[in-house]
């Protein structure tokens, strides 16, 4: 298999579960955290909507210096509705899978970076960054957001099998 085919399919999956997760985040509660060290729910479920438009920066860019000026656009966006969080979910999905149908294995398997000023964060193959920071990453806040939805007593979907609300 392909690995554009390979991050397609998991794209795709990984769509449907952020998607049903963020349909149940309570409007209304974005500052609420379950602990003074945690992150606000409405911060967290932005990063959860927007990580999926990470693929198409990375299909497309040598790096992401955090320090430069472009880094701003990937700060969470500031909701109040569920719709702009299905909004900005259903824009990065199609951001990624358009970069990922228009380029080659052969690039998928060239470095990225994660820069820092100087400082080189992370740097590998962009297949590995791919599902590393983005699809493993956005399953990790994807969990933390459903934990988020259980303690305002939203119901959590199935994600990867069942859950306590559903079958």
């Amino acid at each position: 298999m392909k690995l554009t085919d390979l991050l397609l399919a998991e794209l795709e999956r990984e769509a449907d579960g952020t998607r049903n997760a963020l349909a149940r985040v309570p409007e209304g509660h974005n500052d609420w955290k379950p602990h003074p060290k945690s992150m606000p729910l409405g911060y967290l479920a932005s990063l959860v909507a927007t990580m999926p438009s990470w693929v198409a920066m990375m299909v497309n860019q040598d790096e992401l210096d955090l320090k430069s000026p472009a880094a701003a656009k990937f700060k969470p966006l500031e909701w109040r509705t569920r719709a702009e969080l299905a909004s900005a979910l259903d824009a990065g999905v199609a951001e990624a899978r358009a970069a990922l149908q228009n380029t080659t294995d052969e690039h998928l398997l060239t470095p990225w970076r994660l820069v820092v000023g100087r400082h080189v964060a992370s740097e590998n193959p962009r297949h590995v960054m791919i599902a590393d920071s983005v699809f493993n990453h956005l399953a990790h806040h994807r969990g933390q957001l459903t934990v988020y939805l259980r303690l305002n007593d939203a119901s959590v979907p199935a994600i990867y099998g069942s859950s306590a609300d559903e079958g």
